[in-house]
């Protein structure tokens, strides 16, 4: 009678890991999402009241703000306050100067350098837009109490500073997408 062939036993080999799931990107969750949704649904909205009113579009009354608080700028540096980009200010700039709502001069101490400022007529319209946008401000953040206001000034403060450095020290060496150093420098105040 011949023995049945009995199977040699082997060592088990533990499982093999399951493949990597890739990550899923929920955009809905997603904090640059949510940031950058929240600021254009704001920012449309405000501007739709200036346009209706004033005939300005967003880029040119970001220009005349900055030059409101700061005359003397050339458009390179309203572009970097901003975070705009330096054609769209560029664009902005010829518009208010053909409005007669910005005048243009020549640095005194640097003949190839221009200068910006709001002219008479613009500073009267500056003083008629900004009480309309800080009322809109006001309604926007009226959901919130002071201790949660000074909470969220506060958490914009560090993400804009701190969480910025920390996201560019990250990827330093590695390829940018062609966007303009106003957008990947935070503007200086």
């Amino acid at each position: 009678m011949k023995q049945a062939h009995k199977p040699q036993r082997t060592m088990k080999q533990p499982d093999a890991l399951p493949p990597a799931q890739p990550l899923t990107l929920q955009l809905e969750t997603f904090i640059p999402y949510q940031l950058s949704v929240l600021s254009n649904r704001v920012s449309q909205a405000i501007s739709a009241e200036y346009y209706r009113r004033f005939g300005l579009v967003m880029t040119e009354w970001r220009t005349m703000c900055v030059l409101g608080r700061f005359p003397g700028l050339s458009a390179s540096e309203v572009a970097e306050r901003t975070a705009m980009d330096k054609v769209a200010v560029s664009r902005a700039v010829a518009r208010l100067l053909e409005r007669e709502l910005v005048s243009r001069d020549i640095h005194g101490d640097d003949r190839r350098r221009s200068v910006l400022a709001l002219s008479a007529k613009g500073q009267a319209m500056h003083d008629q837009v900004a009480p309309l946008v800080l009322a809109c401000e006001q309604r926007l953040l009226s959901v919130l109490d002071e201790d949660e206001l000074a909470q969220l000034h506060a958490l914009i403060g560090r993400l804009g500073g701190e969480g910025m450095n920390r996201l560019l020290s990250g990827l330093q060496g590695m390829p940018m997408s062609p966007v303009s150093s106003a957008q990947v420098n935070p503007p200086q105040a």
